[in-house]
């Protein structure tokens, strides 16, 4: 069937009609949306609406005024372009999936085979108790000051202090 054809049938809700534009136009459409979204699933859905607002506004396409893949391209481009301005886009893009994390750290012993690749936790396992725990804290487990006092329930200053302290007292030891 030719295009006009097509088309002509597709302005009469010919189902038929819809599927083969789907056919001919969905990969192009897709990719479209994707180049602005970045996301497979929000890309799928955005191209599944604009067909739909294809169907249900294929009284407003006039072939005088351009080519129906423009057309379709047009809606695609604002309905991606309105997806990613919205407060649910943004939202789901501030907020990474869990999922993500999920093996990079497993437990604390991968976490400190992981960072004692140079050797120092054995010059760390030498300092006094209130060292180790407060630099395994800061430098193994990657926990703020701020953090670091919370969990040691002693105030942000002391913990600056026997930092300075206690890696004063690791650059005497490896040296």
């Amino acid at each position: 069937m030719e295009l006009e054809q097509l088309l002509k049938k597709f302005k009469e809700k010919d189902a038929l009609a819809f599927e083969q534009l789907y056919e001919m136009y969905y990969k192009n459409i897709l990719g479209v949306v994707f180049n602005i979204v970045r996301d497979n699933d929000v890309a799928e859905e955005v191209t599944q609406d604009v067909f739909m607002k294809a169907w249900n506004n294929a009284d407003s396409y006039n072939a005088k005024k351009g080519r129906f893949f423009t057309w379709m391209l047009n809606i695609a481009r604002n309905a991606a372009i309105d997806k990613t301005r919205s407060k649910e886009f943004n939202k789901k893009s501030k907020n990474l999936d869990a999922e993500i994390f999920v093996d990079i750290l497993q437990d604390n012993v991968s976490l400190d085979n992981r960072t004692d690749a140079i050797g120092i936790k054995a010059f760390v396992n030498k300092l006094a108790d209130t060292c180790k725990k407060l630099i395994d804290l800061l430098y193994f487990k990657g926990y703020t000051q701020k953090e670091a006092s919370e969990s040691l329930e002693i105030p942000i200053g002391t913990v600056k202090t026997r930092n300075r302290n206690c890696l004063s007292n690791l650059r005497t030891m490896i040296e």
